[in-house]
């Protein structure tokens, strides 16, 4: 009866831990498909994604580069480097040039081709001088690329 027990409780275990397996194997293909990193214009330039990796790339409207109609185009730059993002859809109230934009999607023949555009503003203009007002994120982003940011005092 004691070595029955035994050997009941060590299929438990064992079940237990390919029930465990399966749900890290699951989370794992789940979160594979959900991350997007965040780049900006200069580190895709050095690093170029894949076809088909979505990501999310952040930086400054282009003043004078946004083209408006049915399909958005506009150019995202970091003050280093500068990219083309093409969005069909409707932008965000508060999208305008020379503030801060976050679009998420994939870069074919060096466009990006958006799924949906973020924008950052507050409540008073803030034009791209001042670039305190940009997310950690985007800050350190630059400040890893060499430029000196202060905040504007």
């Amino acid at each position: 009866m004691a070595g029955l027990k035994k050997k009941r409780r060590i299929q438990m275990v064992v079940a237990g831990l390919v029930l465990m397996a399966s749900a890290a194997v699951l989370m794992g293909f789940a979160f594979k498909e959900g991350i997007e990193f965040f780049r900006t214009p200069s580190q895709v330039a050095e690093d170029m994604p894949l076809a088909s990796e979505r990501f999310r790339l952040g930086g400054l409207i282009k003043e004078g580069s946004w083209e408006k109609g049915d399909t958005h185009r506009f150019v995202v730059t970091d003050i280093e480097q500068d990219i083309t993002v093409v969005y069909k859809g409707i932008l965000p109230d508060l999208f305008d040039e020379g503030q801060m934009t976050i679009a998420t999607g994939v870069l074919i023949n060096d466009e990006f081709i958006a799924s949906e555009v973020l924008a950052k503003h507050d409540e008073e203009y803030i034009p791209a001088e001042l670039i305190d007002e940009l997310p950690p994120e985007m800050i350190e982003a630059l400040r890893n690329q060499g430029a000196t940011i202060e905040p504007a005092s």
